[in-house]
Formats: C-alpha cells, sequence, structure tokens
C-alpha cells in the first residue's frame, strides 16, 4: 500500500535525527554483531562519505520539486536500524530533504499499512510529497540482505520446534554478517533510492 495513502497528519508529528539519536539506550545485540548500539550507529552516522554530485542533484531536484519528505517508521532495539537508519538521515540531510522519525510503538497504524512479509520490520522509509501523498518506501533491509529473511520464511520452519529460535538466532547471525562486510549495504541503499527516485521524477 503506498500511492493510495495519505500521511499529512504524521507530518511533523515525528521526532529530528538528532533528538532521535540522544534518545537512543546503550543495547548489546550480540546475534547481529553489535556490541554498543549507539556506538555504531554514530559510527554509521559519522562515517557515511559525502554523496556523489550527480546523486545529491538526483534526490535534492526531485525533493524540491515534489516537496518531499521523509518518514522513517524505527526503533532504537532493532538491529536494523542501528545499521540503516544513520545512513537514511545523511543521504536526506546532505539531499536537503526534510526527514523525521515516527517511533513505530506511537505509531502502529500508520506501522500497519507498510509491513513486510506481513510483519512490522523496520525501519520503513517512506517519502511523501508536499501534499502527504506517499510516493513510495524504502526498507526494512536492502533487497540482497532481506533476501536472507525471506528465504529463513519460505523454508517454512516450525515455530514450535525446539530448534526454532536458534534457527533464528542463525539468520540474524547470518544478516549481521552481511553488514559487517563494510559498506557495501551502504551502496545498495543508494543504488535502490536510486531506482525509487528517478520514479518519482517521472510522477506526472
Amino acid at each position: 500500500m503506498t500511492e493510495a495513502v495519505n500521511l499529512m497528519h504524521k507530518v511533523g508529528q515525528g521526532i529530528t535525527p538528532r533528538q532521535f539519536m540522544e534518545r537512543m539506550q546503550v543495547r548489546e545485540m550480540v546475534n547481529s554483531g553489535i556490541p554498543n548500539t549507539v556506538e555504531r550507529f554514530y559510527d554509521k552516522y559519522h562515517g557515511f562519505r559525502t554523496l556523489d554530485s550527480d546523486r545529491r542533484s538526483l534526490f535534492a531536484s526531485s525533493g524540491e520539486r515534489l516537496g518531499i519528505r521523509c518518514l522513517i517508521l524505527c526503533t532504537d532495539w532493532c538491529p536494523d536500524v542501528i545499521w540503516n537508519v544513520p545512513v537514511l538521515f545523511r543521504i536526506m540531510e546532505q539531499s536537503g530533504i526534510p526527514v523525521e522519525a515516527l517511533i513505530m510503538e506511537e505509531h502502529l497504524d500508520t506501522m500497519d499499512l507498510f509491513l513486510t512479509d506481513g510483519g512490522r520490520a523496520q525501519p520503513v522509509a517512506i517519502f511523501v510529497d508536499r501534499g502527504g501523498n506517499v510516493l513510495g518506501r524504502w526498507g526494512a533491509r536492502p533487497a540482497y540482505i532481506q533476501q536472507v529473511m525471506d528465504n529463513f520464511k519460505t523454508s517454512r520452519p516450525d515455530r514450535q520446534s525446539p530448534s526454532y529460535q536458534e534457527q533464528l538466532n542463525q539468520v540474524y547471525r547470518d544478516i549481521g554478517a552481511l553488514y559487517l562486510e563494510g559498506d557495501r549495504y551502504q551502496d545498495v541503499i543508494l543504488q535502490e533510492l536510486d531506482v525509487l527516485f528517478h520514479r518519482f521524477v517521472q510522477t506526472p
């Protein structure tokens, strides 16, 4: 569900990137390879490189033409948020696109409009135009990382099995290992946003 949704009533209801970062609690996420969530978040935020001129021009010009705002559904207890949201924050900031975080638990009505495989996977970056109409979304993970979870779910593991939790933990370890490869996942996020923003440009 995207284009049929209007979220004008949610614009301005979130918190700023700085507020989100200041309110984060320190957590250890062993399976995801994150010893300290706050340190990892800040590391990814401050370590994000400057966008190349062509990409920044695409994001900024389409953002200005359509009055795009980015609403990110997220919490600080999800490992995918720790990896992806600092990157999303920086991309939007460098492109001049207003961005705010909607804490998932406070906006479940909106979260349930943007489920991933029927679940409340996060983060979800929602892009709306100046009228609040949803243009598109990104999330909750780069596609090649999401595929690991999709493969697990399609194998139809028995949730009642004694080994289910360990199987799920292994999936989180596998996903964490992909994030830990370096900047590849960030490159994929940028490529996926390229596709999204080129589609926005073609919006009548």
